[in-house]
């Protein structure tokens, strides 16, 4: 079991401090309010949560769990920080991060005097950049010593609803740690080697933005049946039962399709279905901000392909795939057709390659659309992959087809590839390798 001291006994440090207790580590919580301190010493919570206030007076009457409000004596007295002080938002809408400053200067002035390897790990929810930019120089500065060698930083984002915290607590969906160094990293795991969940080990920056994509993710939700419940009302549906039956679909809905970070949608269905709704909204008079978002913030993804295109400077252009996704021949609204489109517009030269749209020129439902719709474009088309690789000087990935994922391997070395669909697992690299969203 492991000595702990929890900065800040606010909401999410009021119930992590109950739950470590309850789990037989000894807490230390650590808050300048002397009230919340007195509160817990004599076993009764400060925060009204359902299931704190019994598991307080267990762990306090134990001697497992108390609270002081010195700071350089919670360093002292344990081996690991928790900080769970808030970080609320300014009029502009970022953060403000004195309370984490705050308490990061009281460590790092602690750390300077203590002898042995000491982790903190920050639970305060922090945009990407904080830990790099804010914290461990915080740290550093005031201790006088080096992250990851005399100290252990790590992130630990929480997954907390109100009202069902404790629950959440220990039957959480995923263990997030972003760790400087392994052992720090390792020391953290163990505080909840008790829970069933999978432990994911990152680094602290990626750490840090997991917990601000779920919590848009949260927020996109709720407006998006608010919404579809909105359409329904004004249609005498049952909105309820529609999202109902949404929710079924743990194939598609509910699931991780559609959910990896890529190129813009098209097809003969999603453009043409979400311009049909919006325009109900439209003459039902329902606003629909986040549905009407969608189009246009499928636009800015194409935008931002094109623009990728446009920077490698090269004139010769090499097409892999332009259906709209690999395994088909629809380019309905296939957005690599409209960055085709752009491009011969803007004067270059241009080699396709897609199979399957090669076969579709001889028989099949798109044959119309290919030759009396694209006709120009399909004039540029090769049988050959091999002839794309040998024209362009820029390659664009275009959809997600097999044949496509060693490409990389083949590239010489006066040529780049932009790659809209992550063929490859790496990052991008300048000048060689560049993805859309990563």
């Amino acid at each position: 079991m492991s000595e702990i001291s929890i900065f800040g006994l606010g909401y999410v440090g009021v119930v992590s401090a109950c739950c470590l207790a309850n789990d037989g580590h000894f807490v230390l919580g650590v808050d300048p309010n002397q009230t919340k301190v007195d509160l817990i010493n004599n076993g009764k919570s400060p925060i009204i949560e359902d299931g704190t206030a019994e598991l307080i007076q267990k762990a306090a009457t134990a001697g497992r769990l108390q609270a002081i409000t010195d700071a350089e004596e919670a360093v002292r007295r344990t081996e690991l920080s928790l900080i769970c002080v808030g970080t609320p938002s300014q009029p502009n809408g970022s953060l403000d991060l004195k309370y984490v400053r705050n308490v990061s200067e009281q460590i790092g002035g602690a750390l300077k005097q203590k002898h042995g390897f000491h982790v903190v790990v920050y639970r305060s929810t922090m945009l990407p950049g904080s830990m790099r930019n804010v914290v461990i120089p915080t740290l550093k500065e005031y201790s006088g010593k080096k992250a990851g060698i005399d100290f252990g930083v790590c992130t630990n984002p929480e997954f907390l609803r109100e009202g069902t915290a404790v629950y959440d607590y220990y039957n959480p969906p995923k263990i997030v740690i972003g760790q400087t160094d392994e052992r720090s990293g390792n020391l953290t795991a163990g505080l909840y080697s008790n829970l069933d969940a999978p432990t994911i080990r990152l680094d602290v920056e990626t750490a840090g933005m997991v917990k601000y994509a779920d919590n848009a993710w949260h927020a996109v939700k709720v407006c998006f049946a608010n919404e579809i419940g909105n359409i329904c009302e004004a249609l005498n549906i049952d909105g309820h039962l529609v999202m109902d039956v949404f929710c079924q679909d743990s194939k598609l809905n509910l699931s991780p399709c559609y959910l990896k970070p890529g190129f813009a949608f098209g097809g003969s269905c999603l453009p043409k279905d979400v311009r049909a709704l919006t325009h109900m909204g439209r003459s039902i008079d329902v606003e629909l901000a986040l549905l009407n978002a969608i189009l246009p913030s499928n636009r800015n993804q194409i935008e931002r392909g094109f623009q990728m295109i446009a920077s490698k400077k090269n004139r010769k252009v090499g097409i892999l795939g332009f259906s709209f996704k690999a395994g088909t021949d629809d380019l309905r609204e296939s957005p690599m057709v409209e960055i085709i489109e752009r491009l011969l517009g803007k004067g270059y030269e241009i080699r396709i390659y897609d199979r399957n749209v090669n076969l579709a020129k001889l028989t099949g439902a798109n044959r119309d659309y290919i030759l009396n719709h694209i006709s120009h474009i399909a004039q540029l088309m090769t049988d050959k992959m091999e002839d794309v690789l040998e024209f362009g000087k820029t390659i664009v990935v275009g959809n997600n087809a097999n044949e496509f994922h060693g490409v990389l391997e083949k590239l010489r070395e006066d040529q780049v590839i932009v790659d809209f669909v992550r063929i490859t697992g790496q990052k991008s690299e300048e000048g060689k390798y560049e993805g859309i969203c990563w």
